[in-house]
């Protein structure tokens, strides 16, 4: 028996289990030595068995070392890697360089290259896609898929041509953040999820029933490092256990591990395409068990008791991959903020009179027009009326105003950023709409940025905008 396979997207097949190989960074955490050799033959014996496709990084140790030697020994897999880098202009010399790393070491054209983006304050990300789908038109890359996009910049994506696949995300009993607006979304526009996190570090198997909590000292991989955070999250080890001994009992009463009632809870999802489980190349391998979550499925029986148990729990906050952007930072590294506030920024702010400083973003008409980007005095930060016009002069997500409200809020939050606030000094925000039918969807948005700050708020139709624009948005914050 092998894993059944799917059609992520035309042309596109991949086992249900994706075998993940972030592990290997860990394996070779601080100079350990690591035998690549053996890890590559290793990764013949899965795609052997089966298990044919893999997911990796440019940043997972030697991860695409050691998958470029597999294919050169004749090795033949469905091949997913992802380039990360750190936010800046994403010139076309600049993605075709970056991209061209994991094509160099891999030997080959991947079928998956995925794309992460730190900050989406930087609104580089979108150029950085564009320019990966003209290499895919090309011939220079297969599929396009992204990884940890929250579904509001999913769906700039989307809205701007771009040809997403795949979406690869935290998803868990741990983790449900991705069956709501994400699962919705990805249904409605024909892209698949690829689940990660399915069973929580290792945390979601027999080991761990009825066990005490670990210690921090004692928990040594990153993985663990990881999802004892989200355990911490949804609820704390009590809530923890509860979930565990149900998953126990619906395992025992179908014959099969714990492992493979957490997974097959995620794998039922209609929106996931498949699921990825992490490998320790060499150390040790579950294909055999991994191949029982085929053997059975969940019923109302199963699916009742589970809801009961994460009932008790709290949900993860925010969007899928607010994780890595925003408190609580639920990662092996744990608070972020430090990485974050280190990335380039996209506006730089001038004094150009004693205690006054702007923000400009470099459009002729802000000279021509005599305005800035933004101003700050004192404490007060006023941010001019933003469109969603993209640093090259176009109109992002034309037709659709949800999308152009989430680039003129990331724009907003780096123009009040660069002046030394948050958008949780935000005080008041005015917003104009082309069409007073689209004020749902824009004010959904608005609420999911200022879901705490709460700014004083109006929202208006007017009779026209300049250029093809649907929203215009203003905002005003104030520094303690």
């Amino acid at each position: 028996m092998k894993p059944p396979r799917i059609l992520l997207a035309p042309g596109l097949e991949s086992s249900r289990i994706v075998t993940g190989l972030w592990q290997v960074a860990d394996q070779e955490r601080d100079g350990r030595p690591f035998d690549r050799a053996a890890a590559a033959a290793a990764l013949a014996e899965y795609a052997a068995a089966g298990f044919d496709s893999f997911d990796m990084a440019d940043h997972y140790g030697g991860a695409e070392d050691i998958v470029g030697l597999f294919r050169r020994q004749g090795g033949d897999a469905a091949v997913f890697t992802k380039w990360v880098p750190t936010p800046g202009p994403m010139t076309r010399d600049a993605v075709r360089e970056g991209v061209g790393r994991s094509l160099e070491r891999l030997g080959s054209v991947p079928e998956l290259m995925q794309f992460h983006w730190w900050s989406f304050r930087h609104p580089a990300w979108l150029d950085a896609l564009r320019e990966m789908a003209a290499m895919r038109d090309e011939g220079a890359l297969k599929h396009l898929g992204v990884t940890n996009f929250d579904t509001d910049h999913l769906r700039v994506a989307v809205r701007n041509g771009v040809p997403i696949a795949t979406n690869q995300i935290s998803f868990s009993l741990l983790d449900r953040r991705a069956a709501g607006a994400m699962s919705d979304f990805c249904l409605a526009n024909g892209v698949k999820i690829l689940a990660y996190g399915t069973l929580g570090g290792g945390f979601l198997s027999e080991r761990w029933v009825g066990r005490d909590e670990p210690a921090e000292a004692d928990i040594a991989d990153w993985s663990k490092m990881k999802y004892r955070r989200f355990i911490g999250a949804m609820g704390g080890w009590g809530v923890f256990q509860r979930l565990m001994r149900e998953v126990a009992a619906i395992a025992k009463r179908h014959g099969v591990s714990v492992a493979n009632v957490a997974t097959r809870w995620v794998l039922e999802h209609p929106a996931v395409g498949a699921v990825i489980v992490g490998a320790r190349l060499t150390e040790n391998e579950h294909r055999a068990d991994n191949l029982r979550l085929f053997s059975f499925a969940l019923d109302a029986e199963d699916r009742a008791r589970l809801d009961n148990a994460i009932a008790a729990g709290r949900p993860i906050p925010g969007d899928c991959g607010d994780e890595y952007r925003r408190p609580p930072y639920l990662t092996a590294a744990g608070d972020l903020s430090h990485h974050l506030e280190s990335l380039p920024k996209i506006y730089a702010a001038t004094e150009f009179r004693p205690g006054r400083f702007r923000v400009d973003s470099g459009s002729v008409w802000e000279g021509a027009c005599g305005y800035s980007r933004a101003v700050r005095s004192g404490k007060r930060i006023l941010v001019s009326g933003t469109t969603a016009t993209h640093t090259d002069g176009s109109v992002v997500c034309p037709g659709d105003a949800g999308g152009q409200a989430v680039y003129i809020l990331d724009k907003i939050a780096a123009a009040v950023e660069a002046l030394g606030g948050t958008m949780d000094d935000v005080v008041q925000t005015r917003i104009w709409l082309r069409n007073a039918d689209d004020w749902e969807t824009v004010g959904r948005v608005h609420g999911r940025v200022f879901a705490e700050a709460r700014p004083a708020n109006t929202l208006v139709e007017v009779g026209r905008l300049v250029g093809g624009y649907l929203v215009e948005i203003e905002a005003e914050a104030m520094l303690d």
